[in-house]
């Protein structure tokens, strides 16, 4: 029923005519094969998302669909947006069959797909909530209508392009023209104050071809700013919604709802080759990573709005940086790095992920921070749900960020490497295997423990052929088959290539200490420990019969590494003076404790 006209199977994937300077390559055609991500990749299959499925029943996200379907009785239960997080799992599942081909698993979506189908309305509307509580699209502000249904198109997308059934595309098909039929100029204008529709309808049009959902999307994003949530009685900040996207300079208010409109833009600019709107969202992307972005990647500085706060504002004990925030960061910087080719943005998605996102999840992959802080004190009392002081927990009341980090696992494979005609380009480090067409390639690696990478031809094009391996930003001094190259940019080698040719990128992991902008006021007169790409924390466990919030260090001083692989599944520690440090991302996996990121200068 609908003709794709994208060239790759993969979460975000610009059309044939996009202005985009790469593709990416589909998640079944790049497998992380061993490794940290391999590690997490696997618990995620075994244990996220099995586990997932349990929650949304014992939180009964799937017993609103059975109310609705006469199947259970009863008032739907949990937030106004409890359908979305059914959505997301069934979008992680569907990117884990890509990657296992888990026939188990199949059925597995496919049953909730079925119960989600038949829980639609004749004119295409979907929600098993808000028509319990209040009138349809009666409060868009905060009723998540457009939000849910972002959410289930891209799992749609996601089930197409993993599997090849139309089950849930067809669902999402007439709910998307409901939403054409429904809003838009001359019909009625308004918009939701959680975006992700923005997103879902571009990627829907570059699944079936239909103009009116790229249209639409377009109008979504574009209304944003003029006065619509504020004429309801919202403060618009909140709402990214005080400036029109393509005025605004920097980004503000709730900080998951800011990256995901930021990403929706982004995705509209490269459709329709607006290189207005896209300079527009460089400058937002540079502002928040210059002034509203954590060490460890983290975005939102306010538990008050769950917002980002003024420039600079970046509190570390009251840190918000939610793990949905980390995820939104990624998928923006994915479609910022597609449309210009620039490696910051492949920086920045690294950055993310190894620090600000993994933080949110446990070694055995079923437990979760919400809330991503980067100081706990000795003797913290957690005073609500999503306090970090208690450690990871296994679910929440408002459960986004579980299946955010599935959905993000399941499809880790899609943010190794993209293509353009004459080359691919190698943009994160794991042991994997790379089919870009024409050529294969293998990584072979102990990244992010060992600064070595080599890429490995198994298929050889016919005449040249570029390969494109990311320098990081930190890297100086790195050495491509032992030639120096600069750091910030990509090393590239084009010539014609045999089986068997290799290149070797060798990046130093030296230990260093940073220090944050002096306008961080939290963090002035202090440093954090960072290796490669990970920022590293000191925790209570590690550093027995010591004060840490009475410690302090010297950046002068020597830090010696170790490699543990008895520890945390296998780790490399950081010693300096008399205090160890592991990754930042694999603090409370035992047992909740203090832990601090900065420490004071001797």
């Amino acid at each position: 029923m609908t003709s794709a006209i994208t060239t790759s199977a993969s979460p975000a994937a610009p059309s044939v005519g996009a202005h985009a300077r790469l593709r990416p390559i589909a998640v079944g055609s790049a497998a992380v094969t061993g490794g940290l991500w391999k590690q997490r990749i696997d618990a995620n299959a075994d244990a996220s998302i099995p586990e997932g499925r349990a929650q949304l029943e014992k939180a009964k996200n799937l017993l609103n669909f059975r109310i609705r379907v006469g199947d259970a009785e009863g008032e739907p239960a949990g937030p106004i947006f409890a359908d979305s997080d059914v959505y997301k799992w069934l979008e992680a599942a569907a990117w884990e069959y890509a990657r296992s081909q888990d026939e188990g698993l199949l059925r597995d979506q496919l049953e909730v797909t079925e119960l989600v189908a038949r829980a639609q309305d004749a004119d295409g509307y979907l929600n098993t909530v808000v028509p319990a509580r209040q009138e349809r699209y009666g409060e868009l502000p905060w009723s998540h209508e457009h939000y849910c249904a972002g959410h289930l198109i891209q799992a749609a997308v996601a089930q197409k392009r993993a599997t090849g059934r139309d089950d849930l595309l067809d669902v999402a098909v007439r709910l998307a023209d409901h939403l054409v039929a429904t809003f838009g100029p001359g019909r009625t204008e308004d918009i939701d104050g959680h975006p992700v529709i923005e997103m879902a309808l571009v990627e829907l049009f570059r699944e079936t071809g239909t103009q009116a959902y790229l249209d639409l999307a377009r109008w979504f994003v574009d209304a944003r700013g003029h006065g619509i949530i504020e004429a309801r009685g919202h403060a618009p900040t909140y709402f990214s919604d005080r400036l029109p996207v393509r005025e605004a300079t920097t980004v503000e208010g709730h900080a998951v709802r800011a990256v995901y409109l930021a990403a929706g833009a982004a995705d509209v600019a490269i459709e329709t080759g607006d290189d207005a709107l896209l300079a527009q969202l460089a400058t937002q992307y540079a502002s928040m990573r210059a002034e509203k972005q954590y060490v460890t990647g983290g975005l939102g500085s306010r538990w008050d709005g769950e917002a980002f706060g003024d420039a600079h504002e970046l509190p570390n004990d009251r840190a918000y940086a939610e793990t949905c925030a980390a995820i939104g960061g990624v998928q923006w910087a994915w479609r910022m790095l597609l449309a210009t080719g620039e490696a910051q943005y492949a920086d920045q998605i690294e950055l993310m992920l190894l620090n600000g996102m993994l933080a949110g999840l446990s070694l055995p992959g079923t437990e979760y921070f919400y809330v991503n802080a980067l100081h706990i004190r000795e003797g913290a009392h957690p005073d609500e749900e999503r306090s970090a002081a208690h450690g990871r927990r296994g679910w929440f009341d408002c459960a986004c960020c579980p299946p955010n980090i599935m959905r993000t696992l399941s499809s880790l494979a899609g943010y190794l490497a993209t293509t353009t005609d004459g080359g691919v380009q190698i943009h994160q480090f794991a042991p994997s295997t790379i089919d870009a067409g024409s050529a294969a390639l293998r990584v072979e690696t102990s990244y992010p423990w060992d600064g070595s990478v080599r890429v490995v031809v198994d298929e050889a094009p016919d005449g040249e052929f570029e390969i494109a391996i990311r320098v990081p930003e930190w890297a100086e001094g790195a050495t491509l088959d032992g030639l120096p190259v600069d750091a910030g940019g990509y090393a590239t080698v084009t010539r014609a290539w045999a089986r068997g040719d290799e290149l070797v990128l060798e990046l130093p992991l030296d230990a260093r200490f940073v220090a944050a902008h002096p306008r961080v006021d939290e963090a002035r007169g202090q440093r954090a420990l960072v290796r490669g790409p990970l920022v590293y924390a000191f925790e209570a466990a590690d550093n027995a019969g010591v004060v840490l919030d009475d410690q302090s260090v010297d950046p002068a001083s020597a830090v010696t590494a170790e490699e543990r692989p008895d520890l945390l599944g296998g780790v490399t520690t950081l010693r300096t003076g008399d205090l160890t440090a592991i990754p930042y991302h694999l603090w409370a996996n035992r047992g909740p404790g203090a832990m601090r990121v900065w420490l004071p200068v001797d």
